[in-house]
């Protein structure tokens, strides 16, 4: 059991801004000996932020940091290292080129005479894993292991370098279920060595497994700190979301928007390791919302359907016949669009004009043997610049100079410019001003109007309740519910979320 007193590591008022965006306001932080702590919260909480400015990889604004009750400023993750303070990433930052034994030791090779001694490193390397119970030959590549075994050795590393606080980002994200139990097993050791361990992680259930306390950024902000045992479910989501469980906001017409005739059947479709297999009905004219906490599998289940992650299970049916959505490219030709979460990274292309931004799924669906013309390149930036009032001094204008807004309303466009069928929206009003945000719920309601199916995926629950005809709940890469009529509420869309799962959920799937 952790020390009740004694924190190992403490954060204290940390503050950090980004030309001028705050991304932590005076965070406090605390870990103790012996305990794995929670580190929670959505996109944009923080929790990256806090890390980096823990592990030197970020120099604070404000506040200080102490570990075993010394005053700390490291400069950089290898100061942080020495110091005790291990990471490790989803990513393992280890060299997949290297052998096991080179990854152990890099940097700090038993040496003699300026020659590394390979055979002692291969002992040293044998009797390290051998405390996680991992008998491997520690001379082959570190690729000739899978991802879960890549990520004990990180860890071997990492603790074996610092000694103190063990920093684990993600590191279940890619893990089967047997392969979470085994890294469970490893980090129940760790603590019982009087590690503290920071973990950060999507997987709720996974929290109520390892966690002893829990905190939850939000925003920047702290929101709370508290001990794992007493804390249920709802007010765990409720603490993350950042919202009251109040709500009478319904989409009145969602019902008369079901009547239209099912264009899309996803029947069992799936990806094995991201997202279980579902079946999915979307008429014409409707909104489908889909609602989860960050890594619940709502992403995953979009490019799934889009073809950017290859199903490898199920089928598709467009309008009865059935079709095979095998890329983006397959997709984009069969009338689907797909606007993503991240527009600075899969969305813009920064460097080109908002018109060669707008045009570029349609030239793209076209082919490049039938290239637009000039003036039809102009007409249509022109067209959508007006009808979705995008802020720009002018159609050569380079899109990465436009506001975020604005630039959204410029991945719209490229969308809107194809005539899809069925659109697809990850986030469509994230990190956009308040004027933005109301421009694209209209808009989002003028398209259901006129016709067009949509699939939209939000973390601001009442807005998906104010515009979808259904909404699907998500949790742990899995379908979990399907709400509707009086039961489509933010409240109700909390209490799906929050739900306890069935034994077999996790690895069978619930299909709905």
């Amino acid at each position: 059991m952790p020390d009740g007193q004694s924190f190992v590591l403490e954060a204290k008022s940390i503050s950090k801004s980004f030309l001028g965006s705050v991304a932590l306001d005076g965070v406090d932080f605390g870990l103790r000996r012996g305990e794995v702590h929670a580190l929670l919260g959505e996109n944009g909480a923080g929790k990256s932020t806090l890390i980096k400015c823990l592990t030197g990889a970020y120099r604070r604004d404000d506040g200080a940091v102490v570990l075993d009750g010394v005053h700390i400023d490291p400069r950089d993750t290898f100061e942080a290292q020495r110091l005790g303070i291990g990471t490790v990433y989803q990513e393992v930052n280890l060299l997949a080129n290297l052998s096991v034994a080179e990854n152990l030791y890099l940097g700090r090779q038993p040496m003699r005479f300026g020659i590394t001694r390979n055979a002692e490193m291969i002992r040293l390397s044998k009797a390290l894993l051998a405390h996680y119970g991992l008998d491997i030959d520690v001379r082959l590549a570190l690729s000739s292991y899978s991802v879960a075994v890549q990520q004990v050795i990180a860890i071997a590393r990492a603790v074996d370098l610092s000694g103190k606080v063990l920093i684990l980002d993600e590191p279940t994200a890619s893990l089967d279920a047997h392969e979470v139990e085994v890294l469970f097993g490893i980090i129940n050791g760790l603590r019982e060595r009087g590690l503290g361990i920071v973990f950060i992680t999507h997987f709720l259930e996974q929290v109520h497994q390892i966690a002893d306390r829990i905190t939850v950024l939000r925003n920047g902000r702290l929101v709370g700190t508290r001990n794992k045992d007493g804390l249920e479910r709802k007010e765990l989501v409720s603490m993350m979301l950042g919202r009251e469980l109040i709500e009478e906001t319904r989409n009145a017409a969602g019902e008369t928007l079901l009547a239209g005739r099912v264009r899309f059947r996803f029947s069992q479709v799936g990806r094995k390791g991201r997202i279980a297999p579902f079946d999915l009905d979307i008429a014409e004219g409707e909104v489908v919302g889909f609602a989860g906490l960050l890594g619940s599998g709502r992403t995953e289940t979009a490019e799934v359907m889009f073809g950017a992650r290859q199903a490898d299970q199920g089928s598709v049916e467009i309008d009865g016949k059935e079709t095979a959505i095998t890329s983006p490219q397959a997709a984009i030709a069969h009338g689907f669009g797909f606007c993503p979460e991240d527009r600075k990274t899969d969305g813009i292309i920064g460097d080109l004009s908002v018109r060669e931004n707008i045009v570029l799924a349609l030239q793209a669906r076209r082919g490049w043997a039938k290239p637009l013309s000039r003036g039809d390149q102009n007409a249509l930036a022109d067209r959508y610049i007006k009808a979705l009032d995008i802020r720009t001094d002018g159609r050569e204008k380079p899109i990465k100079l436009l506001s975020g807004g604005n630039q959204q309303k410029a991945i719209l466009a490229r969308w809107l410019a194809t005539d899809p069928a069925l659109l697809i929206l990850d986030e469509p009003t994230r990190g956009i001003d308040v004027g933005a945000h109301a421009e694209i719920i209209k808009l989002i309601r003028d398209l259901c109007a006129r016709g067009m199916s949509l699939a939209v995926i939000s973390s601001e629950i009442e807005e998906l309740v104010a515009y979808s005809s259904r909404i699907r709940v998500l949790r742990d890469r899995t379908h979990v519910a399907e709400l509707r009529g009086s039961d489509m509420t933010a409240d109700g869309i909390i209490n799906a979320i929050a739900a306890a799962p069935k034994n077999d959920t996790h690895d069978k799937g619930q299909n709905v």
